[in-house]
């Protein structure tokens, strides 16, 4: 079950032109969000942060609006099967959205971490980093070589100053000095949904991730909006490995804003 162009469709397949550019080109811009409390208008859910993503990419992009009324109706209707929406949008204002279920062993990789590799090289750069869009190639394979690897997540890097910029599908937390750092827009990222409310909500430092911050970090995670807050335990750079404590009391701090508030 799904929802396209104005309407819930059940089945597994979509039909699309043959020249549809969100086919050809990866022509779309879309965002994942994870539904809490039963509501989009959950903070937590942050429904008009998800939504000004896309207005902003397809602002920016020239495109038809979608109807939004219409899209909020869509994802009223599959949040009651699924807990996680990935809302899409085409260039002419179709919408379309799909439904799926949280990782099945997300609980334990909240609380025991991940490994992460560190996967460099310019062919692996994310095009139009200022924006969530359908051509998701480079952080796809870095995430399969990662996973080549034996690592759950993989690590960009910047290709000139080999600075770490993001995950394959988030953004970067590291602990030191009694501050959670991340590295800045400015040094080519996506502004995650998540890494806005969490500046917002903290007290960040921003800066780029070169070697030197690097060595002072006590605890690294990764977040966004469907795994909220993940640990690594171990990162793996070329031949050398970095070891973190992924109970740190630190943690604490970030995955406590994902509870909702107690009545």
């Amino acid at each position: 079950m799904y929802w396209y162009d104005g309407g819930l469709v059940e089945g597994d397949s979509l039909a699309i032109a043959i020249d549809d550019p969100g086919l050809l080109y990866g022509a779309t811009v879309f965002t994942t969000l994870r539904v809490y409390e039963q509501s989009l208008d959950s903070g937590l859910t942050n429904w008009q942060g998800h939504c000004d993503r896309l207005y902003n990419s397809v602002t920016a992009f020239g495109w038809l609006q979608p109807d939004w009324v219409r899209l909020r109706q869509g994802a009223e209707l599959l949040m009651q099967h699924s807990p996680v929406l990935r809302i899409t949008l085409f260039p002419d204002g179709r919408e379309w959205i799909i439904g799926r279920a949280l990782p099945a062993d997300l609980a334990n990789k909240q609380k025991n971490g991940v490994i992460a590799s560190v996967i460099s090289g310019s062919q692996l750069s994310r095009s139009l980093v200022s924006h969530k869009t359908g051509n998701y190639l480079s952080a796809w394979l870095a995430q399969k070589l990662a996973q080549q690897q034996l690592a759950q997540e993989a690590i960009l890097v910047d290709a000139s100053s080999g600075n770490w910029l993001e995950t394959s599908t988030g953004n970067l937390w590291g602990w030191r000095d009694g501050y959670w750092w991340t590295p800045p827009i400015a040094a080519g990222i996506l502004a995650g949904t998540v890494r806005s409310q969490l500046i917002n909500w903290l007290q960040v430092k921003e800066e780029n991730w070169h070697n030197e911050l690097l060595r002072g970090f006590e605890a690294i995670a990764y977040t966004n909006s469907v795994v909220e807050v993940i640990p690594f335990h171990t990162i793996n750079e070329q031949q050398t490995q970095r070891h973190y404590n992924p109970h740190h009391p630190a943690l604490r701090q970030l995955k406590d804003l994902f509870s909702p508030p107690k009545q």
